[in-house]
């Protein structure tokens, strides 16, 4: 009898760890959208760019049953899960996958908040958070038209080099750069650190993203943030019957930056240790490097910070036409991808050269 596997999410992780599985198993994805979100587009959507809905038939494996509903709690120790919808699912691997959202309710970390802010058409618009969101979203807004207050200290990620282009790009978009801290926001201003305020018709927060409670919800082992805690090989410390992928895992406790770039290696690795179980073997550590961070900066510009393996920026950055082109051929590549899985299971591969090595060495066992 062939193994049971569910997958929880049907993001960039959850959909490459499906489409990985199929092959060895019968798969299940549980999502609450029958569609797959390009979140890495979403500020595009608020500024009316581009559409960021792709159907799951073209990403997704067709031998993956797709079920649109919400998991609503885990329960471990009877291998089952409870969906939105009252159905009660048995397992025999979960793989838990369901990303992260809005830390504010007024922001664009998923499609119906970005739809929101496009359906507005508002004229002005502060953005409270200059982080990548903040400024993809600022450049995106500003570049149709839109006046930009963007507040925040600008991404402190980058390297000093880096954000000099970054604030030049968006002088020239018009935006206009507040390094402050907003304490309050009513329905039309916003409350700064220092007692001042500023008018503000339409306020959005790209402060941070949040992980789903679920994982504490269902008694599982989380870290500070509630991602769920696991080890090296992405296996809950609670029940060597549940993986997880993206960004709600805190593998050994130190999870990796909110991002894409992450989600597919990790979506990957998960499957992989799904994999390796059902053959008897064990599984590998865990192990990914970062290549740095890509920034849309309109249409007609962008910059790519490059990093460390570490995740750690360094002073090379690409800048511009080119910057743009290279940050669209990633937003294309990472569908593209998701279908080449589809298609050809474990068609992906890690290459060795990517791989922080610095990482496993400092692995420390979760507890």
């Amino acid at each position: 009898m062939a193994m049971n596997i569910l997958v929880a999410g049907g993001g960039y992780a959850g959909v490459l760890a499906a489409n990985r599985l199929s092959r060895h198993a019968d798969v299940t994805l549980i999502n609450p959208r029958d569609a797959f979100v390009e979140r890495i587009r979403l500020h595009q959507l608020a500024a009316g760019t581009y559409d960021p809905v792709v159907p799951f038939d073209h990403v997704l494996s067709s031998r993956v049953r797709r079920i649109t509903a919400t998991v609503e709690t885990i329960s471990a120790p009877d291998r089952t899960v409870t969906l939105s919808t009252g159905a009660v699912l048995s397992y025999d691997y979960l793989v838990y996958a369901v990303g992260s959202g809005p830390a504010h309710s007024s922001s664009v970390a998923d499609l119906s908040s970005a739809q929101r802010l496009f359906d507005t058409h508002a004229d002005a618009v502060t953005v409270v958070g200059a982080g990548p969101t903040g400024i993809e979203l600022a450049a995106e807004l500003a570049e149709q038209g839109t006046t930009v207050t963007l507040i925040g200290p600008l991404n402190p990620y980058l390297h000093p080099r880096g954000r000099a282009v970054v604030a030049d790009s968006l002088t020239r978009l018009g935006v206009s750069m507040v390094d402050a801290r907003v304490t309050a926001v009513t329905a039309d201003t916003v409350e700064l650190a220092d007692g001042s305020t500023r008018p503000s018709p339409v306020t959005v927060w790209t402060t941070g993203f949040a992980v789903p409670d679920l994982a504490a919800r269902s008694g599982l082992t989380t870290d500070p943030a509630g991602r769920l805690l696991t080890d090296e090989t992405l296996t809950s410390v609670d029940s060597p019957h549940i993986v997880a992928a993206g960004d709600c895992a805190a593998p050994s406790g130190r999870p990796l930056r909110m991002s894409c770039q992450a989600a597919g290696p990790l979506g990957m690795a998960a499957a992989d240790t799904v994999i390796a179980r059902l053959s008897g073997r064990d599984p590998r550590p865990f192990v990914m490097g970062f290549l740095g961070e890509g920034l849309s900066l309109g249409r007609r510009s962008g910059l790519f910070q490059m990093s460390g393996r570490d995740d750690v920026a360094v002073d090379r950055h690409l800048a511009g036409r080119a910057g743009a082109r290279l940050k669209e051929f990633v937003c294309r590549s990472t569908v593209w991808q998701l279908g080449w899985e589809a298609r050809h299971p474990g068609v992906l591969r890690i290459p060795a050269w990517m791989n922080d090595r610095s990482r496993r060495a400092d692995y420390a066992p979760a507890s």
